[in-house]
């Protein structure tokens, strides 16, 4: 790889841009490959593209040439409104999944470090902090308090942006209500994103089971 697009990917990554270093491995032929660039060969293309959505590096081989694709994409990132018992299990699934974990609920008695040692903590409310998160398609947001003044807030921001994931905890009636409220401002293609009630249909009880029925769903939408 040549130095000066390695200081390339190195830059871009810091801006949260997900990118592949293509390499045609008889001749040297070297490009970086981001969303909307396209190579000279279609399949090659769709190639990259599936790498870049399984987040998997490989060899393939296009037109009697071998390609070996190098995946750079950044961390995904985990931005949960409410500091509910589900949270703790959620928190512990998506850390072991690599996921950047982040926190949020203005109750201090609910989202603090005595129950949640081992993610980032914004006592705040969520529109007070969510445009400084850097939200994007590496971004998943699961709100979980059931108090539409937080759960809304949070929801009316994100509903713009082009998260991967967005999940709302709550029944049919409840969610059937959030849609309602949201639908003042919102169109129904951006409120049909909402995955409510949230998680897939495992038959899930307890806070644990609740948790891996959203991470579940939450790896569903980022890989098929």
């Amino acid at each position: 790889m040549q130095r000066k697009i390695l200081e390339e990917i190195i830059s871009r990554q810091g801006e949260r841009e997900s990118l592949a270093y293509v390499i045609d491995t008889k001749n040297g032929d070297e490009l970086i490959f981001s969303k909307g660039k396209k190579t000279k060969y279609p399949e090659l293309d769709m190639e990259i593209i599936d790498c870049l959505k399984s987040d998997r590096s490989k060899l393939v081989q296009i037109d009697n040439k071998n390609f070996f694709i190098d995946v750079y994409n950044p961390p995904l990132k985990l931005l949960i409104i409410g500091a509910v018992h589900i949270a703790q299990h959620l928190i512990n699934f998506a850390n072991n999944l690599n996921f950047d974990c982040i926190l949020i609920d203005p109750r201090e008695g609910f989202a603090n470090k005595e129950r949640f040692a081992d993610v980032k903590i914004y006592n705040s409310w969520p529109d007070e902090v969510l445009p400084e998160l850097g939200i994007d398609e590496r971004t998943a947001v699961v709100t979980l308090t059931h108090d539409p003044k937080i759960d809304d807030v949070a929801l009316d921001y994100v509903l713009n942006k082009s998260c991967f994931y967005i999940g709302s905890l709550g029944s049919k009636k409840t969610h059937n209500a959030r849609i309602e409220r949201l639908s003042k401002k919102h169109s129904k293609e951006k409120l049909a994103t909402i995955h409510g009630p949230i998680g897939l249909d495992i038959g899930a009880r307890s806070p644990a089971e609740i948790a891996l029925s959203i991470i579940s769903e939450m790896i569903s939408e980022l890989r098929l």
